[in-house]
């Protein structure tokens, strides 16, 4: 299973990276996409939403089920991927490619509490 470096992770299997800009990147994992199985429908949060962190944001509906999915940091968010929206499919063949919002994180939010690599593989038994 694909876990990339340089990225952070979450235990309900988000995954994302600060931008240069201090913005946060935020998708699901090979992980989750495999569990999900084909993705077939994404929600994405409304961009000016005020979040907390562990706040469900959105929700990706394949066809085996739906699951939501968190923001990683509380912050305020700033840009949805409506690509994927018009092609959630695009999530089964490269989830770390295809982001689902972007998160400018609140006043001393930061990734400190996410998951390294290698600790979200140990999450998962990798």
């Amino acid at each position: 299973m694909n876990i990339p470096d340089g990225l952070k992770y979450t235990a309900s299997h988000e995954w994302s990276r600060a931008e240069a800009d201090g913005i946060w990147t935020v998708g699901i994992t090979e992980h989750a996409q495999e569990a999900l199985g084909d993705v077939v429908s994404i929600e994405l949060p409304e961009v000016g939403r005020i979040v907390s962190a562990g706040e469900a944001v959105a929700v990706i509906e394949s066809v085996k089920a739906a699951s939501d999915i968190h923001t990683p940091l509380a912050g305020e968010i700033v840009e949805a991927n409506t690509r994927v929206t018009g092609e959630p499919d695009a999530i089964n063949s490269a989830p770390y490619e295809h982001w689902l919002f972007r998160v400018k994180p609140a006043s001393g939010a930061n990734g400190d509490h996410l998951l390294t690599p290698a600790e979200y593989g140990k999450a998962i038994d990798q």
